[in-house]
């Protein structure tokens, strides 16, 4: 039951993200330049619309990762109990962010918009900036010697190597070596 109630309380949250930063905005940008949408299909909007579609799954596989292995959601006020370093977290520390920067950038390509590039470039600076004066300072409080780890092994934004990461939720031998922790709480309990 948990679970289901992290799912819906993250697909709502995911909801007003993306209709508010991800859908509307780029609508009033795309509006007041007076771009319509293509009549033709050429490479770039052939591009545009890989980028949008493999950005919407990355950030799709980040909701689920959330919710299923975290137990919470990506909203600040709802953060997961447990450190999600799972799925797309296995390469990148800010795989959303990434996933819904890329469709934005895919949605520029493929309207052909200066507006929608320079858009995704100032959601990208405000993404950074927020992982890194609020982000990661509280995931080091929440998730201590167990999140310092993680950022030693697994680069903030370009993808890297997923093998020098273990999921410390397993043991060798498959059992479950944590429970879950309050919120806030940064200690780890081993059985």
């Amino acid at each position: 039951m948990k679970t289901i109630f992290a799912l819906v309380r993250t697909i709502t949250y995911a909801s007003l993200f993306s209709a508010i930063l991800l859908v509307f905005v780029p609508a009033r940008i795309l509006g007041l330049s007076g771009i319509s949408m293509p009549a033709t299909w050429d490479a770039a909007r052939v591009g545009g619309s890989l980028l949008v579609v493999l950005g919407a799954a990355c950030s799709v596989s980040c909701l689920l990762a959330f919710a299923l292995v975290g137990k919470g959601t990506p909203a600040p006020f709802d953060p997961p109990r447990r450190l999600v370093i799972r799925g797309p977290y296995k390469y990148v520390r800010n795989p959303m962010y990434l996933g819904a920067g890329m469709a934005l950038v895919g949605a520029a390509l493929f309207c052909n918009s200066i507006g929608l590039i320079s858009y995704s470039l100032v959601f990208f600076a405000c993404a950074h900036g927020f992982v890194v004066l609020y982000e990661e300072p509280t995931l080091r409080r929440m998730f201590g010697t167990e999140y310092a780890e993680y950022v030693r092994h697994v680069p903030r934004w370009l993808p890297g190597n997923p093998r020098r990461v273990k999921d410390p939720e397993f043991s060798e031998n498959g059992k479950d070596q944590t429970t879950e922790r309050p919120h806030g709480d940064a200690r780890q309990h081993r059985n």
